[in-house]
């Protein structure tokens, strides 16, 4: 490791709703870290990274590769480009020296991500993957909980996110997400979070899985008749819960000046809506778009100790935070993000267990306060050279990467896969 810095410097690479907010974080903790360096094609993203952090012009570049060019400008580095060009500015930049914090999923296949976990460990860098579930105060209390002995031996595990409906038309219908060939799989782009959380709480990953799953709703046969291709053109509109000028203009009208109404434009007014939706991507009728991924599956597991696990991913819910119910020998455990309980076999009696949740658990309110969590870590974790305090280091995420993997693999070809 190189000598520790007082106050870690940044580059971040991808100044979209990700790379953005987790460079805030050092806006509240300038003690602690800065940002000295911007790379983002989008010229008014990259401006608004450039005022927020009061970067001068030469700081900010549209192409990562520039910045690369220039060597070491920053102890550690944020990478937050698209799901598919995760690989090359890794390698460049552990190459370089930089530590690296990396969005979610960390790579695509087996090969990248092998690839990833390889160059950093050869590098000697610090990686931290954003598994920010990981980071949460409700997270670390179930946990605790487990690896207490409260419950006994755990025995199986019921785990469901709840994608909600709104929210599966924004991202994997509409969105940047909603097909395989341009992104990824919805259990690699969504679920990642949840197989890899089910890992760590447990403390061991599965040793087998299957998965059933597929596109069910969202399809041009399920279109109501009179739909026209685009919602501000549509007649049956207004009877239609995925309508996008409701959607969007409600929060418009609420002030909501931040994501999801933020992934569709910049100036928030009417009349940039509007463009938005009559023009871009998030205007189309939800059964009149090119989409693949499925919006609903189920993964089933088995862990070396015996203990099984069903997660459950679906778009047909309200927005609502991820619930889990883990059986043992001994006891039960009941969590939803927000609250959770323990059950007592010998008792007989129910425990609420104390939580102080930060923020809603989806990205606008910073997975409940996984966000702050994970940056927290990692900025100590660089300062200090100690990569023990990451909870979400190359050889945990890999083996969680392996597991969507070998999931998805399962889900195609009706298979009982080994992880």
């Amino acid at each position: 490791m190189s000598s520790v810095p007082s106050v870690v410097t940044l580059a971040v690479v991808g100044a979209g709703q990700r790379g953005t907010g987790y460079a805030c974080w050092a806006l509240d903790h300038p003690e602690r870290a800065r940002v000295v360096a911007v790379a983002e094609p989008r010229e008014t993203r990259r401006n608004r990274l450039v005022a927020a952090h009061g970067l001068e012009p030469d700081a900010a570049v549209d192409d990562w590769r520039e910045l690369a060019a220039r060597g070491r400008v920053a102890d550690a580095v944020l990478i937050c480009t698209l799901d598919r060009e995760h690989l090359e500015p890794v390698l460049e930049f552990a190459a370089l020296g930089y530590h690296v914090m990396l969005e979610k999923p960390m790579a695509l296949t087996e090969d990248e991500c092998r690839r990833i976990v390889d160059a950093v460990e050869r590098a000697g860098v610090i990686l931290s993957v954003g598994h920010v579930l990981r980071y949460t105060r409700y997270t670390r209390a179930v946990k605790e909980v487990v690896d207490s002995g409260r419950l006994g031996d755990v025995v199986n595990v019921q785990h469901l996110e709840p994608v909600g409906f709104w929210h599966q038309a924004h991202s994997f219908v509409r969105g940047n997400w909603g097909r395989t060939d341009r992104a990824t799989s919805m259990l690699m782009a969504k679920s990642c979070h949840d197989i890899d959380w089910l890992q760590y709480v447990l403390g061991q990953p599965p040793v087998r899985v299957s998965s059933f799953g597929r596109l069910s709703h969202f399809r041009p046969e399920n279109r109501p008749e009179g739909a026209a291709d685009r919602c501000l053109d549509c007649r049956v509109e207004d009877t239609c819960p995925y309508s996008a000028r409701r959607e969007y203009g409600d929060r418009l009208a609420r002030g909501e000046h931040r994501w999801p109404l933020s992934v569709l434009v910049d100036d928030f007014t009417p009349g940039a809506l509007e463009t938005a939706l009559r023009e871009g991507p998030y205007g189309r009728c939800v059964y009149a778009c090119d989409n693949d991924v499925v919006d609903h599956q189920v993964v089933s597991m088995e862990f070396a100790s015996g203990a099984t696990a069903t997660f459950t991913m679906t778009a047909f819910t309200e927005q609502a935070d991820r619930r889990t119910r883990i059986f043992g020998t001994r006891g039960e455990l009941r969590g939803d993000g927000r609250s959770l309980s323990v059950y007592d076999f010998l008792t007989r009696t129910e425990e609420a267990v104390d939580l102080d949740a930060v923020g809603g658990m989806d990205a606008a309110g910073g997975h409940g306060g996984g966000d702050a969590g994970l940056m927290d870590a990692f900025v100590a974790a660089v300062a200090t050279g100690n990569p023990a305090l990451v909870k979400s280091g190359p050889r945990e995420s890999l083996t969680s990467h392996l597991t969507v993997l070998a999931a998805e693999r399962a889900r195609l070809a009706g298979t009982v896969e080994d992880v």
